[in-house]
């Protein structure tokens, strides 16, 4: 049997990608010091890899798919085919930015004010890149970590970090002056995998329920009885990806209605439903929606 060597995250993202694949439905299993985890499907088998070494790994054939960061790709400048871009963060939808910071005090405000200034991160050749393109010379050097802590201590002039909400920058007391590069977890497979029909049928596989499962993020399912002369009100209220599904009772003068909606509005509108004529509201957690 044709295995698919499948590269999990190591670091930030994998605890939310090993739920993930569980809400897609497959259960990962793994002691905290093997970076072999175990899959129950037989026709895949894991690797815990950094996510900033992953595209290389599976460019070079040591791997046929993984989840990694777009930055990494861009970063590692990898020839690797992207299967599907997956947004996700702690199994949430939400990007990332990679972002030029600055100290709050500081007289740096644009990219051209960085011409001949120090910059720190662990995107070396992404940041080398941008800056080079747009012709603004600039000296740029690899971070071990704890990169803001080099800004608020004036070691260097700025620093290209990546952020979601711009939080812990503003916490630092620092500014951002630019953003330089979105950035998503993307499913990526090795092109000679992915020409390979077997491999590749596989891999869409993952790609298709991965999808559906991040798709059901933060939604729930809906189902309620409700009397013919009040199913126009109910209806009016029910949000949805298409149309409710209304199907007709034994009664026929009462109908089933289901269908999908925000997990937040969920406390608003069961009120709303029961005094539109609303009864036997159900709601019901989703895994995948596809």
């Amino acid at each position: 049997m044709m295995m698919v060597k499948l590269g999990i995250p190591k670091g930030s993202l994998e605890e939310s990608t090993v739920e993930l694949f569980k809400r897609a439905g497959w259960r990962i299993t793994y002691d905290a010091r093997s970076y072999f985890p175990d899959i129950d499907d037989d026709e895949i088998s894991c690797i815990l890899v950094r996510a900033q070494e992953m595209s290389r790994y599976v460019e070079e054939g040591v791997l046929d798919v993984g989840l990694t960061g777009r930055d990494w790709v861009v970063e590692n400048d990898s020839d690797v085919v992207v299967v599907q871009d997956l947004v996700y963060s702690k199994v949430t939808a939400r990007q990332a930015r990679w972002v030029l910071v600055v100290r709050e005090d500081s007289p740096i405000k644009s990219l051209e004010d960085m011409e001949g200034k120090r910059i720190s991160t662990e995107l070396v050749n992404f940041t080398k890149r941008y800056f080079r393109e747009r012709n603004i010379a600039v000296h740029v050097e690899f971070s071990w970590g704890a990169t803001e802590a080099k800004c608020v201590e004036g070691l260097v002039d700025a620093i290209v970090e990546v952020t979601e909400t711009g939080s812990t920058i503003r916490a630092n007391n620092l500014r951002i002056v630019h953003e330089l590069m979105k950035t998503n977890t993307q499913l990526i497979a090795n092109k000679d995998s992915w020409a390979d029909p077997v491999k590749k049928r596989k891999v869409e596989q993952v790609m298709v329920l991965l999808n559906g499962s991040l798709q059901a993020i933060g939604k729930v399912g809906i189902k309620l009885n409700v009397a013919r002369e009040n199913l126009g009100r109910v209806m009016l209220l029910l949000p949805s990806l298409k149309a409710p599904t209304v199907s007709g009772l034994y009664n026929e003068d009462w109908f089933a209605v289901e269908t999908i909606v925000e997990k937040n509005i969920v406390r608003d509108l069961v009120p709303l439903l029961q005094e539109a004529g609303a009864e036997g509201i159900i709601e019901y957690p989703l895994n995948k929606v596809i």
